[in-house]
């Protein structure tokens, strides 16, 4: 008899270190349960058995796995898990109470379990769960073997709390996944050798590379830099000892050539302008094992800024034109060695007055801009306005400044009076005139052509000129 007992406890511990090393091996806290509570069951010869988790930072109990009982009664043992709060120590004194709540279950769910057991799963002191095992018959658990269930328990509650970390870790990265697939900036993450590891779908749009041709290759390969605006680039910034003490970060700008094939809709081979801030990952010993780098693609902003350049350069000018004249007529008619007839002081002050007027015009046209950019532009509207008259007026007006045009103005008798600001659109119309004339340099036909829609009119200016070029046309 005493054989046979040593043999079972042999069989047992043989047992109790497998299904430890099944638990070490699996992460998954649904299958981490159902080893932990199918293992708890056999270890004993058990009927059934239920696992109850206490919620992260909370103490409510939740069934978090069952064994033998149908899904539809696990309702059932709720007085089991609620009525009867585990304490250390106390355990003995509330097994009746257990056994008893455990009879009316089971006869009312007809499951024939007469004996229960719980064993705490603990961490740290705290419990986290508790492993309830159910017997039928006369059975009854000795200390014995509620002594190899607290052995299993606590090799149970590691996995459990591995899993969870597991789970949470899990979750914690998909999370970030979500984060840098959804943001607007694009994101690159380069190993020490400087190979693409993660590739997001901004990058993918600005710099028309797929992430799945992109990662693993070389950052030289994906950003290849025409010219930089910066002293320095990523790789030379490693060659000279990046990252240094107190050096978090380096910031790259230049201009970048997206490649040119079919399989991605960015891969135009345009040259854009990009501006790249690489900083790295330190570990423990502040060696760098990844570099983040933010990507932002600064063309635009680029565009914006010659843009802003040349409109300097073209107001500078036109201030400068009128200015002048002013003052050479002025200066003309201070002479005191001359004396001017009333027709040339007529003639000159008239100039003087229309410099004046052309000043006070740009003047305007820059405080409208100022509007523009801080929003308070204003229309002043009226519903009264004739194209016809105002488009007769501005032909007849740059008819008078060229020789070598011809201009015609076709309208349908009916046009009707349109809603709009009337001086803005003067404006328009005279920016197209001049710009016709402008690109027509070899002369030809200028015609404005007025047509009628059902909801709206349109306005047209043809020329014979140079055109537009197509890559301008969608500005």
């Amino acid at each position: 008899m005493a054989r046979a007992l040593v043999d079972i406890r042999i069989l047992q511990r043989e047992y109790l270190l497998a299904i430890s090393r099944a638990l070490t091996a699996e992460l998954d806290l649904h299958d981490v349960l159902r080893i932990i509570l199918q293992a708890a069951v056999d270890i004993v010869s058990g009927r059934a058995g239920m696992i109850v988790l206490a919620e992260p930072d909370s103490e409510i109990l939740r069934v978090a796995a069952v064994y033998g009982i149908p899904p539809h009664l696990v309702d059932h043992f709720e007085p089991l898990i609620r009525g009867v709060p585990y304490q250390e120590g106390q355990e003995q004194d509330a097994l009746p109470e257990l056994t008893a709540r455990l009879n009316e279950i089971a006869q009312r769910a007809n499951l024939g379990l007469t004996a229960v057991t719980r064993i705490p799963m603990m961490n740290r002191q705290e419990p986290i769960g508790l492993i309830y095992v159910f017997q039928s018959g006369n059975y009854r658990f000795g200390s014995d073997v509620r002594d190899l269930l607290r052995s299993f328990a606590e090799q149970a509650a590691i996995a459990v709390r591995n899993a969870r970390l597991y789970q949470q870790i899990n979750k914690e990265k998909q999370r970030l996944d979500a984060i840098l697939q959804q943001s607007a900036d694009g994101v690159m993450i380069l190993d020490r050798a400087l190979k693409i590891r993660r590739f997001n779908p901004a990058v993918s749009n600005m710099i028309g590379w797929s992430a799945e041709d992109a990662i693993g290759k070389s950052h030289s390969e994906v950003i290849k830099w025409q010219r930089l605006r910066t002293n320095t680039d990523l790789y030379e910034a490693v060659a000279n000892g990046w990252p240094l003490p107190g050096a978090a970060h380096i910031y790259v700008e230049g201009e970048c050539r997206r490649p040119e094939n079919h399989e991605h809709q960015m891969a135009d081979g345009k040259v854009i302008n990009l501006g790249i801030t690489y900083a790295p990952l330190l570990d423990d010993n502040n060696c760098m094992t990844d570099i983040i780098a933010n990507v932002r693609d600064l063309t635009r902003y680029r565009e914006e800024e010659e843009l802003q350049k040349t409109f300097i350069s073209v107001v500078s000018h036109e201030l400068k034109t009128p200015v002048s004249i002013i003052k050479g007529y002025a200066g003309t008619l201070r002479r005191q060695d001359a004396h001017w007839s009333r027709e040339i002081l007529d003639d000159s002050l008239s100039v003087i007055e229309e410099e004046a007027d052309s000043l006070t015009d740009l003047i305007d046209n820059l405080l409208e801009v100022s509007r523009l950019q801080a929003g308070t532009f204003t229309l002043e509207v009226s519903d009264e306005v004739m194209l016809p008259k105002m488009v007769t007026a501005v032909v007849r007006k740059f008819s008078n400044q060229t020789t070598r045009h011809t201009f015609s103005v076709v309208f349908p008798p009916d046009f009707p009076t349109i809603w709009g600001d009337e001086r803005r659109l003067n404006q328009v119309l005279n920016n197209l005139v001049s710009n016709a004339i402008k690109y027509t340099m070899d002369g030809g036909e200028i015609a404005v052509i007025g047509e009628i829609h059902s909801e709206y009119v349109t306005v047209s200016v043809c020329d014979e000129g140079i055109g537009i070029p197509e890559h301008e046309q969608h500005r």
